[in-house]
């Protein structure tokens, strides 16, 4: 991905205000306005063109008359998450990957794309109400898909990340007694959880985790020393490192790869139908991947969109 356009530490310049505002661990739920205010902005960052896609009409009268009624394709997505899903330098507009793939979408559909910013973990209970579908890399897990339905759209991994050098000498073989920065309501939070259970059922030091809403807090707390290391999706952490240059390193491989997706509200087959059928058509056309390499994420490519995919590798 070419980062040369972005402001050296652009995570530093933001930093002083979020930790003000939000705090260190805090899960209430904020408003949309204070949630993209809050959310990363990034310097002379623009997507990739896709007012070449237009309107299918056979995929397009796929869709319900309750997607179609208003003339928009509301989207949910937390734009702290860059490159998936982030704020532009005037702090209003959304882009990244998964804005694009929104757009291209629309235009699929013969619609207006309209991405709403939220709190990632107030998303997919909004689904089919506030929002038409939700596009925040979401990691297809069995709990989620009795929440919601997926079409699968991407694949990515986990990665850990420590200040440049590791001078806390943190090993992700045994994580008691760190303290760990995630993003609330992620799998990655899961995972961590699960391993502060542990830790403190074997009796050894207890994990300190700092759930931050903004995946920009959660990098910041890295950065600043607040904590020892952050765990997020691979392309994020991957990220956050070029964006910080010099401050930051990724620890060890990356883990876990499994699929990523779109949520549509649970039983609504026709949305999930238009919509599987508008990505395979991106995937085949070649938009998808021009997509994905725009943004230099082309490895976390797949080539099959399916609707509530078992194999998650």
């Amino acid at each position: 991905m070419a980062f040369n356009n972005l402001r050296k530490l652009a995570v530093f310049a933001l930093s002083a205000a979020m930790i003000v505002s939000l705090g260190a661990c805090g899960t209430s739920e904020k408003s949309d306005s204070a949630a993209s205010s809050d959310s990363e902005s990034s310097s002379n960052t623009t997507g990739y063109d896709v007012s070449g896609v237009t309107k299918d009409d056979d995929i397009a009268a796929m869709l319900p008359e309750s997607v179609t009624k208003d003339g928009k394709l509301t989207v949910g997505m937390d734009t702290s998450y860059a490159p998936a899903e982030f704020l532009a330098e005037d702090g209003k507009t959304p882009v990244g990957f998964d804005v694009d793939i929104a757009k291209a979408l629309a235009n699929m559909f013969g619609l207006e794309v309209v991405p709403q910013t939220s709190n990632f973990d107030s998303i997919i209970p909004s689904i089919g109400t506030k929002y038409d579908i939700g596009i925040s890399s979401f990691t297809i897990t069995p709990e989620r898909m009795e929440a919601v339905d997926f079409v699968s759209m991407f694949k990515a991994g986990s990665t850990w990340v420590v200040k440049k050098g590791n001078p806390n000498k943190v090993a992700t073989s045994d994580l008691c007694g760190l303290k760990i920065a995630v993003q609330t309501g992620t799998t990655q939070e899961e995972e961590v959880n699960a391993a502060a259970k542990q830790c403190k059922a074997d009796g050894k030091s207890e994990v300190q985790i700092l759930s931050n809403k903004l995946q920009t807090d959660v990098t910041t707390n890295v950065a600043t020393g607040k904590a020892d290391v952050f765990y997020a999706d691979s392309p994020v952490a991957g990220y956050a490192i070029a964006q910080t240059e010099d401050t930051l390193e990724a620890l060890g491989e990356d883990v876990g790869v499994t699929k990523e997706a779109v949520a549509i509200k649970k039983g609504d087959s026709d949305t999930a139908k238009a919509v599987q059928a508008a990505l395979q058509k991106l995937m085949d056309d070649g938009t998808y991947m021009k997509i994905l390499k725009h943004w230099g994420v082309e490895n976390g490519a797949i080539d099959k969109a399916e609707i509530n995919p078992t194999d998650l590798d």
